[in-house]
């Protein structure tokens, strides 16, 4: 009698892993990304803003980035950190902006959270699927371009 509860066991054990499914979730290609990042850029060339641009994935890894000709060289990292900390924190660095400008300087601690506007993440959806970062131009002009390249991913089906 043991070795049939037994065998009935390892038969229910079996069956639990066979029927265990992994998540399904969309994922940005390099082809999405420079979609994402030729909306954004035809937003700062209709302003004449000359900006870096950085497309990150769901883990905050670079996937895509360009500079516009004339941006400064310095604007590469902050685009690159804007795009990283919008997908970590699952938010708009611009949260992180305002929360500085309101006296929590707490927030200067976060490792990783980039207290400047022009970080956001891109959602397919409703799920976050990456983020888009962009620096070189006000932090606000920032967060117009980044806006158009979010809303161009959230097109995207």
């Amino acid at each position: 009698m043991s070795k049939i509860i037994g065998s009935l066991l390892a038969m229910s054990l079996l069956c639990a892993v066979t029927f265990a499914q992994l998540a399904t979730r969309k994922a940005l290609t390099l082809n999405a990304a420079k979609q994402i990042a030729a909306a954004a850029e035809a937003e700062a060339l209709k302003n004449q803003w000359n900006v870096v641009i950085a497309v990150a994935d769901d883990g905050g890894n670079l996937l895509y980035l360009q500079r516009m000709d004339g941006t400064q060289v310095g604007s590469v990292q902050v685009a690159i950190d804007k795009a990283r900390s919008a997908v970590l924190f699952r938010r708009p660095t611009k949260v992180f902006e305002d929360a500085v400008l309101g006296g929590r300087n707490g927030v200067m601690k976060l490792e990783g959270a980039m207290p400047v506007e022009g970080g956001l993440p891109l959602v397919i959806d409703g799920a976050i699927v990456g983020s888009i970062g962009v620096s070189g131009v006000t932090s606000q002009q920032d967060g117009i371009i980044a806006k158009a390249g979010a809303e161009a991913a959230a097109r995207m089906k």
